[in-house]
């Protein structure tokens, strides 16, 4: 789907910003993570203002482009002219995130068959894996309410996801919050990769369970793991892996 550029229309930042969301956007549907044209993923836009880009709704997010990502307000108002829809109802657990957690940056949220399933589990996320350790100490949940359209839940989202950088909306999907793009991605995929393996392990016999004092130090052990470059170890090289099989991104 030919978009014109907005390359020349915003600031480096605000570009340097979109490739990535496209990019994110992109990954995720290459890995599988979609739901059709549904969930989202938007990007807190640097400056004073309470801008935000977000997807332009109806498009496949294997479409997605820099310059297609639509500029909004916490209203969700079109900020630059786009051919375009948004879509509000979208964008109300995104806003009262972004608007309760001034350090994230990125929102991420998606309804994986894994996902949704743990999710409807009374146990939630069972410490039975090393991906596990890395989410258990930073997880917090929020019951289901129907489908988010009504402002009345933001503050009940905003206390349970609290500080922390998973959330599990029961019976629902994962969201996960970063200060950067890439951040929020890394994120992702290690909470999807424990709620696939919680679920191919649970189709087996009995599951053992991790020592929960190795979940002491976790974010002694990730900087390690890291080599204290965060999702900076490995954004670089899913940027390449998207270049060779879904190029495009970035225009």
């Amino acid at each position: 789907m030919n978009t014109p550029s907005l390359k020349d229309q915003v600031s480096p930042e605000e570009w340097q910003l979109r490739c990535d969301l496209a990019a994110a956007y992109r990954l995720v549907a290459l890995l599988g993570w979609s739901d059709l044209v549904f969930t989202h993923i938007s990007a807190r836009i640097p400056g004073p203002e309470h801008h935000f880009l977000i997807n332009p709704y109806g498009l496949l997010f294997e479409e997605i482009t820099a310059s297609s990502l639509v500029k909004v307000d916490q209203q969700c108002r079109k900020l630059i002219d786009s051919p375009f829809p948004v879509n509000p109802a979208g964008f109300t657990i995104h806003s009262c995130i972004h608007d309760g957690r001034p350090d994230v940056g990125c929102v991420l949220h998606t309804h994986t068959r894994a996902g949704v399933a743990v999710s409807a589990q009374q146990c939630g996320v069972l410490p039975i894996s090393q991906q596990s350790t890395f989410v258990i100490p930073q997880l917090a949940y929020h019951d289901y309410e129907g489908v988010a359209l009504r402002d009345d839940e933001k503050p009940r989202l905003q206390k349970d996801l609290g500080d922390k950088t998973y959330l599990m909306l029961r019976n629902h999907g994962l969201l996960t919050v970063g200060p950067t793009v890439p951040e929020a991605f890394l994120a992702m995929y290690t909470f999807e990769t424990t709620c696939q393996i919680q679920i191919g392990a649970q189709a087996g016999g009995a599951l053992v369970q991790v020592d929960p004092r190795i979940m002491d130090n976790m974010p002694q052990v990730i900087q390690m793991v890291t080599k204290g470059q965060g999702a900076g170890i490995a954004w670089p090289a899913l940027l390449r892996r998207l270049a060779r099989q879904m190029p495009g991104h970035d225009q």
